[in-house]
């Protein structure tokens, strides 16, 4: 751990108060967990009195304490609320009764030990991602207060799974928002890799050297949708990664899949994966940058009866909205150009700023341009245990639209 970042329990100590301006407080009572730090009275409470992380009582402008939560003086979102009980901080205890409801939820939900177990404010404990492979976890913590926290997320985390090993993913770029170092540390046994079930296949998934946690829990119930789509058709996989869509859509029938990545690792393990699946035959690989892919596709004159595009979030800020909307369109078009007369394209993105509607309009006129028909069959969004906060828009990031080409 960064010798930067405090690491003691903070739970012994009353936390000192941070105070709103007034009205300021009509977001957290009406649901909200975040206080912005234009919100805050820098006259009765100044940031800089703070640390990164510290523990606070976030209270109204009258001193009526609203609750606890923690603080970064030196972010935009400069206090998250973890509990509206003024006496109950970030301790073990709070840890541990947070993790058991989100428990609950996922065994309800899922017959096998294989989820996202904490998702953040969806979990009400922000700043924290759980990853659950089994007896592994993979646990990627993004803002200050959670890191001081780091050592108490452990201990609870212990003590409700008893797994066999936890890997710190605390890698992910958002950290440096926070003023928080990047690093990976494994605790206990950590596999390189771990078996995940999904719909009725298994995959193996690398989790150091994966991307973000080394699996996609969030499209779990979108990739099922896909199987309707696939039986019997030529599919096109871009962005495969280890092959969770493509695998599956060879599994549901599909004739033929070609899993598109720009990593040759990646490939690799599609390959392993469609072994172990008993598709090898079925599922082929090819290297490239998608866009570079799909115009060499569409120059030999190629065709498929499923394009399936599963990008990385092309807009990770506000301010890139409108060029990552333009590369969702060149790719959707793209993708577009190489589906046969009577096509289905499933078209995703994790971008929490391009709402649905948007993309659905960048389908449209991409279909309009190509002078084709576009008819929209099904919506999909992220799976169960990324539960949404119903005040924070932001936990509702994933789409998938599951569109049917024709002549126009």
């Amino acid at each position: 751990m960064p010798p930067s970042m405090p690491s003691g329990n903070d739970a012994g100590a009353a936390p000192d108060p941070l105070r709103l301006k007034k009205r300021e407080e009509r977001r957290l009572r009406a649901g909200h967990l975040w206080v912005y730090s234009n919100e805050v009275d820098t006259g009765a409470t100044p940031l800089s009195n703070f640390e990164p992380g510290q523990p606070v009582q976030i209270q109204a402008h009258n001193g009526k304490p609203l609750g606890c939560g923690y603080v970064n003086p030196h972010s935009l979102i400069c206090a998250r609320l973890v509990s509206r009980d003024p006496s109950q901080c970030l301790d073990r205890s709070l840890l541990v009764h947070r993790l058991n409801v989100a428990l609950s939820l996922r065994q309800r939900l899922f017959d096998a030990p294989c989820y996202r177990l904490v998702y953040g404010e969806g979990d009400g404990l922000p700043g924290l991602v759980v990853d659950r492979f089994a007896d592994v976890l993979v646990v990627q913590i993004t803002t200050a207060g959670m890191e001081r926290a780091r050592d108490r997320i452990v201990e609870a985390l212990d003590r409700v799974l008893k797994p066999r090993g936890i890997l710190l993913r605390n890698d992910t770029p958002v950290r440096s928002m926070e003023g928080l170092d990047s690093y990976v540390e494994a605790l206990g046994e950590v596999p390189e890799s771990v078996d995940v079930p999904e719909n009725g296949a298994v995959f193996q998934a690398p989790l150091g050297g994966g991307q973000k946690t080394g699996w996609f829990y969030d499209q779990r119930d979108n990739r099922a949708r896909m199987t309707a789509y696939v039986r019997g058709c030529r599919v096109l996989d871009l962005f495969s990664y280890v092959g969770a869509w493509g695998i599956e859509a060879a599994l549901a029938g599909a004739t033929e899949v070609h899993c598109v990545d720009a990593s040759q690792t990646a490939l690799d393990a599609v390959a392993a994966n469609a072994r172990r699946n008993g598709v090898a035959g079925t599922v082929h690989t090819l290297r490239g940058d998608a866009f570079a892919v799909l115009k060499d596709l569409r120059e030999r004159r190629e065709q498929f009866d499923v394009v399936i595009l599963d990008p990385p979030a092309f807009i990770k800020r506000r301010k890139d909205l409108d060029a990552g909307a333009e590369a969702y369109q060149r790719l959707n078009q793209m993708a577009m150009q190489v589906l046969s007369r009577d096509g289905t394209l499933i078209s995703a993105s994790c971008s929490f700023h391009l709402e649905t509607q948007r993309l659905q309009r960048i389908l449209l006129q991409s279909a309009r341009h190509l002078d084709r028909a576009l008819q929209i069959l099904d919506r999909g969004r992220q799976s169960p245990d990324h539960p949404v906060h119903p005040a924070i828009p932001e936990t509702e990031y994933l789409k998938a639209l599951y569109c049917r080409l024709l002549p126009a």
